[in-house]
């Protein structure tokens, strides 16, 4: 064997040992890397309380999800803030405990045996029962103002319930009695004791929506209340609610539309008043003590009404010799449910009615009603009720009756 050959092996060799070495290096480093970051902690997570040193606060590392402002209690003279927890929703099944969070253990790591689940048991406020109902309260369409305390007594409330009635717009007052899950009207001539009572305003009506002076005068009885028997008031921000209010009423103009059907005679003639009442009684429809006929929907809530154009309204019983220059079926469309639906069967009785007194069906401006006319009323139609949906007061619904009356 050549020097050169020699040479070459030992060149390899060395190599070969530098390339063993080097790898065996590598692995202890990647090793060690390891080992410093799937190690366990020497303290579980789940049960240390303390913030390890230099770390930020727990509110702000935290991802603080958007939440309405919620007034606080204003403390009497001397008195302390206490956090006042919102009722909970009443189940009527035991609800189910919840189990703490676990950690997930990288696979390459062997778990630890695994122990029982820890159960955190929430604090209860004092007086306040741990499943009680949410107040009554729309935040759409209401001001509220809150008061709390040991124990209010119904009749501590007479003065400011008679001073409030007169602002204008409709309150509701709603009282957690001590010890109870469900909330109850307030009256304050009851012998009642509560933790909490609500009291609501509404925004807007037909009237138009509430001002500040009425927001602020609610506000001032429940504090002056408050005051004088030793308890915690929370009003709602006024700012705010006048801006709801006026957002709420502007809404509520736009689409606040009454559809009129008339059955008048053809020419210069009348129709007989007789057959119109027969018609509607067999319609379904009732006589209101107004003098209006309404065909009532399965709440008591008016569908569609027919009322005579002459100053005298419908009576019970009617003469056969008697005549009108016509009669009109209204449609009120904010506060019927399925409007569509409700116009079309509205449309049908008008038809109906001109048959049956060989009159014919004419709008406001005395033009008649063809389909095609009757065609863009169900097109304005839809869109109303799609604008009144997106707004979340659908046509109907308890929230629209209350907005429009």
């Amino acid at each position: 064997m050549s020097e050169l050959q020699i040479g070459l092996l030992v060149i390899g060799a060395v190599v070969v040992v530098a390339v063993f070495a080097f790898n065996q290096y590598q692995e202890r480093r990647f090793r060690k890397q390891a080992d410093s970051v799937f190690q366990p902690p020497a303290a579980d997570p789940l049960q240390d309380t303390e913030e390890p040193a230099g770390s930020a606060p727990r509110a702000s590392r935290n991802r603080i999800e958007p939440a309405l402002r919620e007034p606080v209690f204003e403390p009497d003279d001397g008195g302390v803030v206490v956090d006042i927890a919102e009722p909970r929703l009443h189940l009527e099944h035991a609800p189910v405990p919840t189990v703490m969070p676990t950690v997930e253990v990288p696979a390459a790591v062997p778990r630890e045996p695994a122990s029982s689940p820890v159960v955190p048991v929430a604090p209860r406020s004092a007086g306040i029962p741990a499943m009680a109902a949410p107040a009554p309260y729309d935040e759409l369409i209401e001001y509220r103002v809150r008061l709390q305390g040991e124990t209010i007594q119904a009749n501590v409330l007479a003065g400011a319930f008679n001073q409030v009635r007169g602002l204008g717009k409709a309150l509701r007052w709603h009282g957690l009695p001590v010890g109870a899950a469900v909330w109850e009207e307030v009256q304050p001539w009851r012998d009642a004791h509560y933790q909490q009572v609500t009291v609501t305003l509404q925004l807007a009506d037909r009237n138009g929506a509430a001002a500040e002076e009425q927001m602020t005068g609610l506000c001032d009885a429940l504090t002056a209340v408050s005051r004088v028997h030793g308890l915690r008031v929370a009003c709602d921000e006024i700012a705010d609610a006048v801006e709801r209010a006026q957002s709420i009423d502007r809404f509520c103009v736009d689409v606040d539309v009454l559809i009129g059907l008339n059955v008048v005679a053809r020419g210069e003639g009348s129709i007989n008043l007789a057959r119109i009442v027969r018609e509607a009684v067999s319609g379904g429809m009732v006589l209101g003590a107004d003098g209006v006929f309404q065909l009532l929907d399965s709440r008591g809530e008016p569908l569609y009404a027919l009322c005579n154009h002459d100053a005298e309204p419908f009576v019970g019983e009617v003469r056969e010799d008697q005549v009108s220059q016509g009669v009109t079926l209204q449609f009120d469309v904010p506060r019927v449910p399925d409007g569509i639906k409700v116009f079309d069967s509205m449309v049908t009785f008008g038809r109906r009615l001109a048959n049956e007194v060989g009159g014919i069906l004419v709008d406001d401006n005395l033009r008649p009603l063809t389909d095609a006319g009757l065609d863009k009323i169900r097109s304005q139609l839809v869109q109303i009720y799609e604008r009144m949906e997106a707004r979340g007061v659908p046509s109907g619904s308890r929230r629209a009756l209350r907005l429009f009356s």
